[in-house]
């Protein structure tokens, strides 16, 4: 059943022209009833645990794994995370709830139900399938990367463990003596990296098919809808957990795994102090949760109507951080043997190094036997450093693991290049390489399906014929997706990658996220949507809901825009590219024509929004009676959710047309035709629902 018309709904007559809060509704008409409109025929989850499993694929993915503990390391460990526990439970838990109480309550994606909230707000919908669509396109090449190096996992040795040799002069390449042989692998075997940006070159054919077999699992997984799509969750959604816990349980049997915890965990209070971290911090609930992307409300769309989605919220936000805790677990236990095994290296060099010193000796006696360099600790060696370092030669250096822990743990490099690096390192090196492949495939499917049902639920529940021909939308969005996705695969793609991750969503989705917020906590009004929902889960969820949408949640995302705004502004944008001359990385400044697709990449994204509320203006300017108007007919009669099914209408008989243009203007046609509703205390819901 249609709620109550809004004031911007009808072009400013009937309710919020008299500032009445009242819902008005026939006599012996339907009963109370959450959106039942395509409910019928509707797909719906076999089972609770397939929709729990669906919506924690989607949330965590390859951002808990290597997003999330740089973060923490980088922002002072146990002092970020206790900042980001508190942003997701002030702003993360509220908003997630209002997406799954909105999809669960209309039964629709996102373009039907913020259109079903009001007509001129239905470009937020189109607003978060265009993010979702330019998120798969990168996505996917990602998920593609892995395919390449789970399939050359099996292979002993692993082909990034040593440098390969120039035939041509019997020497090491060198690029990769320069860098290291997993730095090489990435760089020149996987992507075959140009130097920049500007240099397009040719396809990589390896990765290019590596990118159709991408796309023909995302689309044989999507092509029956969620009953196909849910049954692969139940492996992809559930094997990383285990590979996790395996990686957990070998990783602290190494030597220097206790040290890669400290660095993680150590606090340091004083970076809240700095913007930047807030805003970091801001950021990584924002799209740990995945919020905006219209995936959540398509998910909770297949629910029952009295499902309890409130605690689905806190379910799925504590299952998504624990998650990432458990990652960066791994993540820095594996790092810290890394770094340890480094340091050691570095400490054997150097002990060789001294013993060709004349008359050195005196400076490390008595701290350890030269001779013998295996029985040296590295603890000895770096206390004698820090003694006598600076009266050694240059090439002595102090071989510190905490600095080997800080390279390369961003991105794509953490998973590429230092977890490679260090699974090389382990006995039976391509068996721990296939898994943690494998795993890093699961968790960018999982997320990719949910990015995917972002895309097809809502155009599927608003066009009749996409809804009658599913296959069909989903090969062809899915042909789509590979043949821009091709971009991707050329010698400069990673830097597009770089480019889509960075700006095509990020920015797109902050706005989405704050006209979310403001059509549900101001437009349709904070009280009206907590009865809803009362009435839905037959309780109602605490009131400070109301104040955490209206105020904290907005303040916070306006203020999360406002800081990206100004930091693209102080900083223009840069990516970090490849030299293949000195083997090393470079951060470039994005050239002008980079920065207009940068720009067209965000309006495209954003611009449905304005435009829909435009359009919605210029045909919305219509009186009180309308004879050649059917939305408003179809409108005239609104009431809240419930989860009883809808009765057919009992009347004297069939309602006229003049009748029925009449309930459309709230024209009076006595009084023994309509009830009142209950009022909101003190008027709050006439203030909540007027713009």
């Amino acid at each position: 059943m249609e709620k109550p018309p809004l004031p911007s709904d009808d072009g400013g007559h009937g309710l919020g022209e008299s500032h009445s809060d009242a819902a008005l509704m026939p006599v012996g008409g339907p009963l109370p009833n959450c959106e039942a409109g395509p409910a019928e025929d509707r797909p719906a989850w076999d089972s609770k645990l397939q929709y729990v499993l669906a919506q924690v694929g989607f949330s965590v993915g390859l951002g808990n794994v290597w997003r999330f503990p740089y973060l923490c390391h980088q922002n002072g460990g146990g002092a970020f995370m206790l900042l980001y526990v508190m942003l997701l439970m002030v702003v993360g838990v509220p908003l997630f709830f209002m997406e799954l109480a909105a999809g669960q309550c209309i039964r629709q994606g996102s373009i039907g139900v913020w259109k079903h909230i009001s007509p001129r707000l239905a470009g937020i919908g189109y607003s978060s399938c265009m993010v979702c669509f330019f998120v798969a396109l990168y996505y996917n090449v990602i998920i593609a990367w892995s395919l390449f190096y789970l399939g050359n996992s099996f292979q002993y040795p692993l082909p990034w463990e040593h440098c390969p040799v120039d035939h041509s002069t019997n020497t090491t390449v060198k690029e990769c003596s320069g860098s290291s042989p997993t730095s090489y692998f990435w760089f020149r075997k996987a992507l075959d990296i140009a130097d920049s940006i500007d240099e397009s070159g040719d396809l990589n054919p390896i990765m290019t098919g590596c990118l159709l077999a991408a796309w023909a699992i995302v689309c044989l997984a999507m092509i029956k809808g969620i009953k196909s799509s849910a049954k692969v969750m139940y492996f992809s959604s559930v094997f990383p957990y285990a590979v996790l816990f395996i990686f957990l349980i070998r990783g602290l049997m190494l030597d220097g795994a206790v040290d890669g915890i400290k660095y993680l965990f150590y606090p340091k209070l004083e970076i809240w102090g700095q913007v930047q971290v807030w805003r970091q911090a801001a950021t990584q609930v924002f799209f740990a949760l995945g919020l905006g992307y219209g995936s959540v409300i398509a998910y909770s769309s297949y629910n029952p109507i009295n499902n309890n989605c409130h605690r689905d919220a806190f379910m799925v936000s504590t299952i998504n951080f624990m998650t990432s805790v458990l990652a960066s677990l791994v993540v820095f236990v594996v790092l810290g043997f890394r770094a340890k095994n480094i340091a050691l290296g570095c400490m054997a060099r150097n002990l060789g190094l001294m013993t060709e010193l004349a008359g050195a000796s005196q400076h490390w006696w008595p701290w350890f036997n030269i001779s013998d360099p295996s029985s040296v600790a590295l603890e000895d060696y770096r206390e004698w450093y820090g003694h006598y370092g600076a009266q050694v030669a240059a090439n002595i250096t102090d071989c510190n693991p905490e600095n080997e822990m800080k390279k390369g743990v961003e991105g794509t490099g953490l998973a590429f290049i230092a977890f490679t690096e260090a699974m090389a390192l382990f006995p039976a090196s391509p068996f721990w390489s296939a898994l943690f492949f494998l795993m890093l495939l699961n968790l960018g499917l999982s997320t990719m399906f949910g990015t995917m049902q972002g895309i097809l639920t809502p155009l599927m529940d608003n066009f009749s014929l996409l809804g009658r021909h599913r296959t069909t939308l989903t090969v062809c969005s899915c042909t789509l997706g590979f043949l821009i996705g091709l971009l991707f695969t050329q010698r400069s793609g990673n830097y597009f990658v770089t480019m889509f991750d960075d700006y095509s969503a990020t920015l797109p989705l902050i706005i989405v996220v704050i006209f979310e917020t403001v059509s549900v906590a101001w437009v349709y009004g904070a009280d009206r949507f907590l009865d809803d929902v009362e009435v839905m889960l037959k309780w109602r969820p605490p009131s400070i809901y109301k104040y955490m949408w209206k105020y904290v949640c907005l303040l916070s995302m306006v203020g999360l825009l406002a800081a990206s705004l100004i930091r693209m502004g102080i900083k223009r944008p840069t990516y970090t590219a490849w030299d293949h001359t000195t083997a090393t990385e470079s951060s470039l400044e994005y050239p002008g024509w980079a920065l207009a697709v940068l720009s067209m990449l965000i309006l495209a994204a954003s611009l449905p929004v304005p435009v829909g509320y435009l359009l919605s203006l210029i045909g919305g300017g219509r009186g009180p009676i309308d004879t050649g108007s059917v939305t408003d007919v179809h409108r005239e009669r609104y009431t809240k959710c419930d989860s009883s099914e809808p009765e057919t209408l009992q009347s004297n008989g069939p309602v006229n047309e003049l009748e029925e243009m009449a309930r459309a203007a709230f024209l009076p046609l006595g009084l023994d035709h309509y009830r009142l509703l209950p009022q909101q205390e003190d008027g709050e819901e006439e203030e909540d629902t007027v713009v």
